[in-house]
């Protein structure tokens, strides 16, 4: 059925979704309160294959331990086997056709409706599972669950009309020029990561709101919380086939469907390596795809703070506390690297950080004076320590932290590691977790510290300039120009937000196509141009051939 426009439609303004404090005694603490207290009653949840709107049990399980409490977990979900994976390809081309048509302004409604469902009806729950599956303490599930999810869908609509609304300048006489944004030929994958349920929601919202559909496989870790954001898709209106929601094993899930000819994108969010694999798989199977494939990613960082001589150092102290440490260190965009300059560590930064991070509580995060909880799962666990181990063995100096308790859940102690060596392991190598390594250089060589943190590692995700001194914040910008997709003047590394820091980096951090503003949307259309002429020709040749 053919759906007439009869009007051009504008969407509704859009603004952040305010955050509120969960203070004691507000209502909102007791709402999350509640909420959380149901989640551990009922748990563990099961969670099915989602396929064409209904739930698949395939019968073999995998489950999604608490890592605060390894010995239970928050849910048991059915893995994808081969043919439910090849069902949800089927039916998701099947669905492609009515999606892609569909008005855009009833896209832009189902999405927009998805976003009042995460900031109010769902906002609880989501954060409960995020909290408990996932490890976060409470303000960090209300900036991710609650908060960027919302942002992600609304600037979402507000950026695709934006792109919408892009349409060539010019028309010759009798003529009329336009462009349409198609979606891709063939199905999107979206692989998404434990550490933001917000990017699980992004990744495939996103090819998802100009007309694709896509097949979501949710990391193990954050299975639950993506398998609400899911239902909440479904109640907004999304139709069923368009995302298909497919659990289970990497390997095989992602394997089959970059095997298949209608695979036309990517859309990942995880490790450097996992994604320099995909690609090269992706690249052995060209000869069968109907066209290129589109590849985008976000991948790790190895980010960095250099602290001048001139700068505020109160400032640069606690937004090194948590740049480095919110959130356990487990985000790409988190502080692992910082260099100080010497006048500065020696004239009050090292006591005052030390002293900071010193204060830190670690444990579980129904515990909400607890700042850091646990770290995501064993192997995290074992490598973070290993880490840890190999700065030791090398002549690192641990000023504080540097143990673990894995009896219960994954507690990591805040670890501040002191090297004299500017290409230690823990400087160059990336750890995902709770430690920072300090490197103090003197302040005449404030310029080579900056080709140092230039060459140092592979990655080029986020960085931080802390100077007082405007001669010395350009001078940093210029020389770590492509050292970072996002840089901060006087601020962490880390807090992007949807519709004011498009969000990404390059080199082995990824494709920089920035998450959180109009960019990311180009990577899943293919335009279309189309001419129009109204006027029809009399004759072929032209007045130059006139003689």
């Amino acid at each position: 059925m053919t759906t007439p426009q009869l009007a051009t439609f504008k969407v509704p303004g859009i603004d952040n979704e305010p955050m509120v404090t969960y203070a004691p005694g507000s209502p909102e603490r007791q709402a999350l309160k509640t909420a959380m207290a149901q989640m551990e009653q009922e748990m563990p949840f099961e969670v099915p294959c989602i396929v064409n709107g209904e739930a698949v049990k395939t019968g073999v399980f995998g489950k999604q331990p608490l890592p605060h409490d390894h010995a239970n977990h928050l849910c048991t979900y059915h893995e994808a086997d081969e043919a439910t994976v090849a069902k949800a390809i089927d039916g998701a081309l099947a669905a492609k056709a009515e999606w892609e048509s569909m008005p855009w302004n009833d896209r832009a409604a189902i999405f927009l409706k998805a976003a009042d469902l995460v900031s109010g009806k769902y906002r609880y729950k989501l954060m409960a599972a995020t909290i408990l599956g996932q490890g976060k303490n409470i303000w960090q599930a209300e900036i991710d669950a609650a908060a960027e999810l919302t942002d992600f869908f609304r600037f979402g609509v507000k950026f695709v009309e934006e792109l919408y609304a892009q349409q060539p300048s010019k028309n010759s006489a009798g003529a009329w020029n336009r462009v349409e944004y198609r979606a891709l030929e063939g199905f999107v994958l979206a692989v998404s990561p434990f550490n933001f349920t917000a990017i699980g929601g992004n990744l495939p919202g996103t090819p998802a709101l100009v007309g694709n559909v896509v097949l979501w496989k949710p990391s193990p870790a954050a299975t639950y919380s993506n398998y609400l954001i899911h239902q909440i898709l479904t109640e907004a209106g999304v139709p069923p086939g368009v995302i298909q929601f497919v659990p289970g094993p990497p390997a095989e899930v992602v394997g089959q469907a970059i095997s298949h000819p209608s695979f036309a994108a990517l859309h990942f969010t995880g490790s450097t390596f996992v994604f320099k694999k995909l690609w090269k798989d992706i690249a052995a199977n060209l000869d069968r795809y109907k066209g290129y494939p589109r590849i985008v990613g976000e991948t790790g960082g190895k980010n960095f703070h250099i602290v001048h001589k001139s700068a505020e150092v109160r400032n640069a102290v606690i937004q090194s506390v948590r740049g480095a440490f919110e959130y356990q260190g487990q985000k790409c965009s988190a502080l692992s690297r910082l260099y100080v300059s010497q006048s500065v560590w020696e004239g009050g930064f090292q006591d005052q950080f030390l002293e900071e991070v010193a204060k830190i509580k670690v444990g579980p995060p129904q515990d909400w004076s607890n700042f850091m909880g646990p770290v995501i799962g064993r192997p995290a666990y074992d490598k973070i320590m290993g880490y840890i181990q190999k700065a030791k063995e090398a002549g690192g100096e641990i000023l504080i932290g540097g143990t673990g308790d894995d009896s219960k859940g994954y507690f990591i102690q805040p670890t501040v590691i002191l090297s004299k060596d500017p290409k230690s392991i823990t400087i160059t190598e990336e750890i995902f977790g709770p430690v920072v390594t300090v490197y103090v250089f003197p302040d005449s060589a404030f310029t080579s510290t900056l080709s140092l943190i230039d060459t140092t590692t592979t990655y080029a995700l986020t960085g931080a300039i802390f100077s007082s001194d405007r001669s010395a914040l350009l001078q940093a910008t210029n020389a770590l120009r492509n050292a970072a997709g996002n840089v901060y003047y006087n601020e962490k590394c880390t807090g992007a937000v949807v519709g004011q820091q498009p969000f990404g980096g390059a080199r082995a951090s990824g494709t920089n196509d920035k998450a959180g503003s109009v960019s990311i949307f180009y990577r899943f259309v293919s335009a279309r141009s189309i001419k129009e002429n109204f006027v029809g020709l009399e004759e072929f040749g032209y007045p130059s051939n006139l003689v």
